[in-house]
């Protein structure tokens, strides 16, 4: 694919993003700060600042009196332009967020899924239960949602496709989801969800280049370089969950063997466990989120459960090598780690994890790096897609022009 001719429409877009990325971060600024954040010049910025006025995107909280000079004008996202919807479509659960238009969580809505089930009626059913349970809560009608987003695993650009990752993302959902909800839809994997709310909330705001590593029943990272997700040429960079770490190794649920998903995904886990211990009675937990839940419970003073610290060692292994590889490809300023079972073992999990990367990465790749769990509040999944719907509807506006992915 040839590359795209950057026109100034697209750098114009480019400063709005900058502009909006700030006033996320400073909640409330003025046009002289917002310069001085994003490197914009004052004519740039008051240029954008106009736009987003006249869209209903920003506008003027307050006016602010300093002790020299003339009163300041303070600019804020305008959180009654609207609301945005992001939906979290996982194995175990589907997770409806309402977000007002300056992506502050309003009401959620969670609704069970049956990880042994897929079908397409199920997974639209779910969706639409629970974007209307949030809807309610929220107090919002219909006409005031300026687009859903909704998060679904596997690869978005091989809709007739088996991709790795479950439930099957087919066309047949999509349309199904138009067609329940009613309302504008984006449609995007949970890879470049995590990676869009690392970007506007989380590392991505001072680093240039962030790896985040979702991990749950299925796992895979979501890349950052440069300023920009890394996507790749159909949509399906980040599945490193799918990538190699031990030959010939266990059976993994994408029919391959040895993918890092098969020992650090919630189902992987499980059977170091019952490598470790067959007789454990949590290796036989059927649930997986009911399993990282008492695994987390069994690490807990005054006598944590021996052959569960063991589970945690190893997987603690096993993710730093996995991890590794990614350092010695990217070479990232930072990995953050995201996701329920992040949630659950993050405390016993990260510190273990963060020494493997720098023992089994190449050279000093590591020395500098930095490994964490997000500080991205609340669903990382959610967040990030109803930022990119919130994209799309600035597209549809008019706004931006670039980065948006393709709407449904």
């Amino acid at each position: 694919m040839a590359p795209t001719r950057r026109t100034s429409r697209d750098i114009r877009s480019e400063s709005r993003l900058d502009v909006l990325h700030a006033l996320l971060a400073a909640g409330e600024t003025t046009r002289n700060e917002l310069a001085r954040t994003t490197g914009l010049s004052t004519a740039t910025v008051a240029t954008v600042v106009s736009d987003l006025l006249t869209g209903g995107i920003v506008t003027e909280a307050r006016v602010a009196s300093g002790r020299v000079g003339r009163p300041t004008t303070l600019l804020r996202l305008n959180q009654d332009r609207g609301r945005i919807v992001g939906v979290d479509v996982a194995e175990t659960y589907i997770r409806a967020v309402v977000f007002d238009a300056a992506l502050d969580e309003v009401a959620a809505a969670e609704v069970a899924a049956d990880e042994r089930h897929d079908e397409t009626e199920e997974v639209v059913d779910g969706v639409a239960r629970a974007v209307d349970a949030a809807l309610a809560r929220a107090g919002t009608p219909r006409h005031e949602v300026l687009g859903v987003g909704v998060s679904l695993p596997g690869s978005m650009q091989r809709w007739g496709g088996n991709a790795p990752a479950m439930p099957n993302a087919t066309r047949h959902h999509v349309d199904r989801l138009r067609e329940r909800l009613d309302l504008p839809i984006v449609i995007d994997n949970p890879l470049k969800a995590i990676a869009t709310a690392e970007l506007w909330f989380g590392q991505g705001r001072r680093h240039a280049s962030t790896i985040t590593v979702n991990l749950g029943t299925g796992v895979g990272a979501g890349i950052i370089l440069n300023g920009a997700i890394l996507r790749g040429a159909t949509n399906f960079a980040g599945e490193w969950g799918h990538s190699l770490l031990a030959l010939d190794g266990r059976a993994c649920r994408c029919g391959r063997r040895g993918c890092v998903e098969a020992y650090v995904g919630a189902l992987g886990v499980q059977q170091t466990l019952g490598a470790i211990d067959p007789a454990h009675p949590l290796a036989s937990v059927p649930l997986q989120r009911d399993f990282i839940g008492a695994l987390a419970a069994a690490l807990e003073p005054p006598a944590p459960d021996p052959a569960v610290t063991e589970t945690i060692q190893r997987t603690a292994r096993y993710l730093g090598a996995a991890l590794a590889d990614l350092v010695a490809i990217v070479n990232p300023e930072t990995i953050t780690l995201t996701g329920w079972t992040v949630w659950a073992l993050g405390d016993h999990l990260v510190p273990a994890v963060r020494r493997s990367v720098v023992e089994e990465a190449p050279g000093d790749s590591a020395a500098d790096l930095e490994v964490e769990v997000s500080t991205v509040r609340g669903n990382s999944v959610a967040t990030g897609i109803a930022t990119i719907a919130l994209e799309r509807f600035l597209s549809d506006v008019g706004l931006v022009t670039t980065r948006v992915p393709t709407a449904l």
